[in-house]
């Protein structure tokens, strides 16, 4: 009987020692499934911030592909603005010479507005950039004669249908070179007045401009070159902007 119990005590614990050992496997096997769990999770999470970064830096290669295209617009809008405001409303023009002296310097950078007689006709005193095709340049000269005025030029004055003209741009430099007992118009025989043995009519045809420098000795202008058909006017100076120190609106006056 001992023999037998012996027999089952021993049974018991080979079957109980079985028993832990499948609680083992089982055991692991929970950790190992737990285990890959965690790892699908992770991947699962990896795999959703990757997509994520990857939305992000979609995004912002979309904002940047839509500010090239927005620059691009912009710097074509603003060169189709430079082309039109610089070859058909303005145009800058560099003083040559001391013609224009004591009023324009030789060197100064003007703005030359090359519309405002597409909308109206010049006017007396305003000062025009046109062109010289017999020496291939242009000049700038200021407007003293209108189609079908009388132009005479004595010494200082100039006489306008018979009145003498009111040269306020000039009054300084008259002032001056009178208080010195000369005239600023100095006498330079053939060409120093108007009309003269080249130019003999006096009277501004129709389509033409009378122009003469503001220094009235060292320019060559209508006294010389004759009148001025209109169709040559580049455009009215209308801004000096150099140097800086210079910088000012033209007046007619």
């Amino acid at each position: 009987m001992e023999q037998r119990n012996g027999n089952r005590d021993g049974s018991n614990d080979v079957r109980s020692q079985a028993d832990a050992e499948e609680a083992v496997r089982d055991s692991q096997s929970t950790h190992a499934n737990v285990d890959n769990s965690e790892s699908k999770l992770d991947d699962s999470m990896s795999k959703v911030q990757s997509d994520l970064q990857g939305d992000k830096n979609s995004v912002k290669a979309t904002r940047a592909s839509k500010e090239i295209v927005e620059w691009i617009k912009a710097l074509a809008i603003a060169g189709l603005l430079v082309f039109i405001i610089r070859w058909l409303l303005v145009s800058p023009f560099i003083v040559e010479g001391a013609s224009m002296q004591p009023n324009f310097w030789d060197r100064e950078r003007i703005i030359v507005n090359k519309v405002i007689y597409d909308i109206r006709a010049p006017k007396r005193g305003e000062v025009i950039v046109f062109h010289v095709p017999e020496e291939g340049r242009d000049f700038i000269k200021r407007v003293i004669g209108l189609p079908g005025d009388s132009i005479e030029v004595k010494g200082d004055t100039v006489l306008i249908n018979g009145e003498p003209l009111d040269e306020t741009y000039l009054a300084e430099a008259f002032e001056e070179a009178h208080a010195n007992g000369e005239l600023y118009n100095q006498d330079n025989k053939f060409y120093s007045n108007f009309p003269n043995g080249t130019f003999e009519d006096g009277v501004v045809p129709e389509g033409m401009l009378f122009v003469l420098g503001d220094n009235r000795s060292y320019s060559e202008d209508s006294r010389m070159i004759g009148y001025i058909p209109q169709d040559r006017i580049v455009g009215r100076a209308d801004l000096v902007f150099w140097p800086l120190k210079d910088f000012h609106f033209i007046s007619k006056n």
